[in-house]
């Protein structure tokens, strides 16, 4: 009997199933740095212990992306090592800033399987948690992923397709015990804007893009321990190329989302998220962003703007997300809608 792997195929998963998954790991100070030399990230409160101590997060965490990451690579080998590709996300909470020295292990149990119609692949629904070295949920998330069949004969399960939120509500934002916004360093951060200088509508272009190399995608995608065969292996897709890990582009969009955005210091939520294209090496990134809302919380000086993350494909200047026809423009890569807190 063969004591490898072959990872889970669609047919191979069942509503309510549990997966714990393997390899527990420690984040460190230097995941902080091969981060920012993965991604133009220049957001103070992760940058400088002393923006962070004086913003009453001592010592600074880690940019929150770095969790998800982590967290999400734990679940790839079970969930979507024979990914066609990862499709969605939502209701994704930040519960506790990671910082170098905390452990995450990651759960996730199956909430929905719908198989497609050329009964050669399916769509995984899956409730992901990660929890820290003290037992602390530190984020949980809902994604759903295209997985090939290994029988294509093996039958159709029944179709369930969970009911997730539209967003997360803002009274249901997590934030981090200690923050405090009131004596914020504007000219620390970068920007001297704060949560009343943007509208509900406004749009802003980042101006900045960042061209795609495969070495770089490759490091990041082991750098997070996401062993998905169609990042690495040329063989693994009938194009012969590899596909861009979704989460390099999230980053990339997230770091040039300074440019107008400095002071969105940190990240709450994902309300929900989708890969809308591929990406491939030599692809040029840039982003521009949509502020969909606005709310104020309970610690002091700390605001929330909801706001829609989009990266595309080549520049973009009329910042268009969907056609006449509904579908996403041309170049469309990201429509990520996330919370993210700001100085009032």
């Amino acid at each position: 009997m063969s004591k490898t792997n072959p990872g889970n195929f669609f047919e191979d998963f069942r509503i309510g199933q549990v997966i714990e998954h393997a390899t527990p790991r420690t984040v460190t100070s230097g995941d902080r740095a091969l981060y920012t030399a993965l991604y133009p990230s220049r957001f103070a409160l992760p940058s400088s212990d002393e923006f962070a101590a004086a913003s009453g997060l001592s010592p600074a965490p880690v940019e929150e992306l770095i969790g998800f990451h982590v967290a999400f690579g734990k679940t790839v080998p079970d969930i979507s090592l024979n990914a066609v590709a990862n499709l969605g996300y939502a209701e994704c909470r930040f519960h506790q800033p990671v910082r170098p020295g905390d452990t995450l292990r990651a759960s996730s149990e199956v909430i929905g399987l719908k198989q497609n119609s050329n009964g050669k692949t399916g769509v995984v629904y899956v409730r992901s948690t990660a929890t820290n070295q003290r037992g602390e949920i530190a984020i949980d998330w809902a994604r759903w992923v295209m997985v090939r069949k290994a029988d294509v004969d093996a039958p159709a399960p029944e179709t369930v397709v969970p009911d997730l939120a539209d967003a997360v509500a803002p009274e249901d934002l997590i934030v981090p015990a200690g923050l405090d916004f009131t004596g914020y360093d504007f000219a620390a951060a970068g920007e001297p804007h704060r949560f009343g200088d943007y509208e509900v509508g406004e749009k802003i272009d980042h101006v900045d893009g960042v061209t795609l190399t495969d070495a770089e995608h490759m490091l990041a995608t082991r750098l997070w321990q996401n062993t998905a065969k169609v990042h690495f292996n040329t063989e693994a897709r009938d194009d012969g190329r590899r596909l861009i890990y979704g989460g390099h582009i999230i980053s990339l969009a997230r770091a040039l989302q300074f440019n107008g955005l400095a002071n969105a210091a940190m990240v709450a939520a994902i309300n929900a998220g989708a890969h809308t294209a591929p990406a491939f090496a030599g692809d040029t990134v840039y982003a521009w962003s949509e502020v969909l809302d606005k709310a104020e919380t309970s610690a002091p000086g700390v605001g929330a703007l909801r706001v829609r993350l989009v990266a595309t494909k080549g520049r973009d200047e009329s910042t268009t997300l969907r056609g006449d026809d509904g579908k996403y423009a041309d170049g469309v890569l990201l429509d990520l809608d996330t919370w993210v807190l700001c100085p009032i």
